[in-house]
């Protein structure tokens, strides 16, 4: 199904995919307004970008065990989704494919996932809970950028990087865990984070970036390990709550 196939078709609420279609090209149902059912066939290997974009009708999907990526910006602002399914059979997920998605309560990330890419989550205001697999490396700008419904979340052992902003503005996470073998935290990754209460840094952090913290105002406690030499600007600017520090040696 080619590229802007259906682009804006405003009057479609159903579609079922023939079996021996194996590619949805981008755009193909961007802007669908009233689509509320997609059935896709088992043939089915690749979801274009913004092959959904925009259908803000639609309140669920669930994608084939066939599929190996999903695009960018693929379900973005689909604003009442609230219930997907992603097989372990995806292996590649694009930027921002959910940002927008402000009914998404729930997600499973597929194990055979290496990364949580550009924005991916971004604006997903109603997210309470997801579930990061072993498999991932990297946790990307803003990836969960405004996730306020966010209460917890683990980031699992094989994640190297925290990148710019990755938790900016999510405003109900009380706790999280970084992993030891986390090495650095961009810029801003918690900014504004302010019903978080107590991190750990861990051991192999060299540096504290700029505003990493910045309105982290629930922030009481926080340990820095021996690890680290350098503390950027405004790291911890308007941490109001934070009565005790460890600088290290």
């Amino acid at each position: 199904i080619g590229l802007d196939a259906f682009y804006k078709c405003s009057s479609l609420t159903t579609i079922t995919m023939p079996d021996g279609v194996t590619i949805l090209g981008a755009d193909a149902f961007s802007f669908c307004t009233s689509l509320t059912e997609v059935t896709m066939p088992n043939s089915l290997t690749s979801i274009g970008s913004n092959a959904f974009s925009g259908c803000s009708s639609l309140t669920e999907i669930e994608i084939p065990d066939s599929v190996t990526s999903i695009g960018e910006s693929a379900f973005s602002d689909c604003k009442k989704l609230t219930s997907i399914t992603i097989p372990d059979s995806v292996t590649s997920i694009g930027d921002g494919t959910f940002y927008g998605c402000t009914g998404l309560t729930e997600i499973t990330i597929p194990d055979g996932a290496t990364s949580v890419g550009f924005q991916t989550f971004s604006g997903c205001t109603s997210l309470k809970k997801i579930t990061i697999p072993d498999s991932v490396t990297s946790i990307e700008n803003n990836a969960f950028y405004g996730c306020a419904s966010l209460t917890e979340i683990v980031i699992p052992d094989g994640v190297t990087k925290i990148y710019s902003g990755a938790f900016y503005k999510c405003t109900s996470l009380t706790e999280i865990t970084i992993p030891d073998s986390v090495t650095n935290i961009r810029v801003g990754a918690f900014c504004g984070c302010t019903s978080l209460k107590k991190i750990v840094i861990p051991d192999g952090i060299t540096s504290i970036e700029g505003s990493v913290f910045y309105g982290c105002t629930s922030l009481t406690e926080i340990t820095i390990p021996d690890s680290v030499t350098s503390i950027w600007s405004s790291a911890f600017r308007g941490c109001s709550s934070l009565t005790e520090i460890t600088i290290p040696d």
